[in-house]
């Protein structure tokens, strides 16, 4: 490996992986605070970057990346207030089933809006270009500025939690809510104000992640099942281990699919000659890139048989 592909592989990876924490986290707080496992997470992130679409050719970029995730987050307080409360008191069926008729609810509408192909929600100038380059290799400015978001986020969300009266409430409500309640506090709007909350983070991940990457009625189902990757892997529930998982996860896929080595390749460079007629010859000649896609699956299942409270899980549920 040359320092330029391991310095760029590395950059883009931990910029994916930040990217898939943004997701995670507000997946991640929603799940520890409220024992809910929203399905229609991905579908609040769809939201925020068709929000953002629409709002930057009113408003621009930069006050549609605040105005965007507000709004998702009212529609998602507005689902807890007026469906999810309503079948919490059922169990965790209904609510995963809720979340998910809410999921083709809102890909449908999202289609019949803004149409069923890719929208052309493009980077402000001021995020385009490279940032730098790197023998000849370009590292662009939305990556970079997807990290620093990601990172921002990071720290607002962990100063709330630990540092504010609201995050103190909110962490009482999750432990003991009878007395929280009875201290004065409305804890259903705690739990309504930290789903709100997840919607947002995930609005907020789809604004800069609609315009780095596509825009599409698609986007929500092409990570929606990594993200649950990335919530178990790091243990449901933990805000830590989303953050680790996420950066091992997208570090391992970025390099996976930029490397064309196989264990053909590797047995001929060691003096054993394989070809078509060798036995196991499909599996053989399967490079890493072709089965980077299925890695984190596989992570996910080494870590359910060996470890299936997570990498810094505490949950048992």
């Amino acid at each position: 490996m040359t320092l330029e592909f391991f310095t760029i592989s590395l950059l883009n990876g931990v910029s994916y992986g930040l990217l898939l924490f943004m997701l995670s986290s507000g997946l991640t707080l929603i799940f520890s605070m409220m024992g809910v496992l929203n399905f229609a997470h991905t579908s609040f992130y769809m939201l925020g970057a068709y929000f953002a679409y629409t709002l930057s050719g009113i408003v621009g970029f930069w006050p549609s990346l605040l105005l965007a995730p507000l709004l998702v987050g009212v529609l998602g307080a507005l689902f807890e207030r007026y469906s999810l409360r309503r079948v919490h008191k059922f169990g965790h069926v209904p609510e995963l089933l809720v979340t998910f008729g809410l999921s083709y609810l809102i890909l449908e509408v999202v289609q019949l809006v803004w149409g069923r192909g890719t929208v052309p929600y493009a980077l402000p100038p001021a995020l385009q270009g490279p940032l730098f380059t790197l023998y000849g290799t370009q590292f662009p400015k939305s990556r970079s500025f997807v990290m620093l978001v990601a990172l921002l986020m990071l720290v607002a969300v962990w100063l709330l939690l630990t540092r504010t009266r609201i995050g103190l409430v909110i962490q009482a409500a999750l432990k003991n809510p009878e007395m929280v309640e009875a201290l004065g506090h409305n804890v259903p709007r705690v739990f309504m104000m930290v789903f709100g909350g997840g919607c947002a983070l995930a609005g907020l991940a789809g604004v800069i992640g609609g315009n780095t990457y596509v825009t599409e009625p698609a986007m929500a189902a092409s990570v929606g099942s990594i993200i649950f990757v990335v919530v178990v892997v790091g243990g449901m529930g933990s805000l830590a281990g989303a953050f680790v998982a996420s950066l091992l996860i997208g570090v391992v896929q970025t390099f996976a699919v930029a490397i064309d080595w196989s264990l053909a390749s590797a047995l001929n460079s060691l003096g054993h000659a394989v070809n078509e007629s060798t036995f196991g010859w499909p599996v053989l000649k399967l490079t890493i890139s072709q089965v980077a896609p299925i890695l984190p699956y596989l992570f996910l299942v080494l870590i359910l048989i060996f470890r299936p409270k997570g990498l810094l899980g505490t949950r048992g549920d």
